[in-house]
């Protein structure tokens, strides 16, 4: 409840649940997607090998690794 020209709790616990919650979506926002994903892997593996910024070698290597 408001007092004159102050917060009272309610109003400081709100600004606070408010100020977590802008955290917490900026935070979703700008989070790097996780790389951990299998698919995503081999994916990115195969455009290299693709380019030929890798040899038939590492590629074999790296999705046997990969997929095990």
């Amino acid at each position: 409840m408001m007092n004159g020209w102050t917060m009272g709790l309610e109003g400081w616990l709100w600004m606070a649940v408010w100020a977590i919650a802008i955290v917490v979506v900026v935070w979703l926002l700008v989070r790097e997607p996780r790389a951990s994903e299998p698919e995503a892997a081999l994916e990115t593996l195969r455009h290299r090998f693709a380019k030929g910024e890798i040899s038939p070698d590492e590629y074999e290597r790296a999705r046997h690794l990969l997929e095990s």
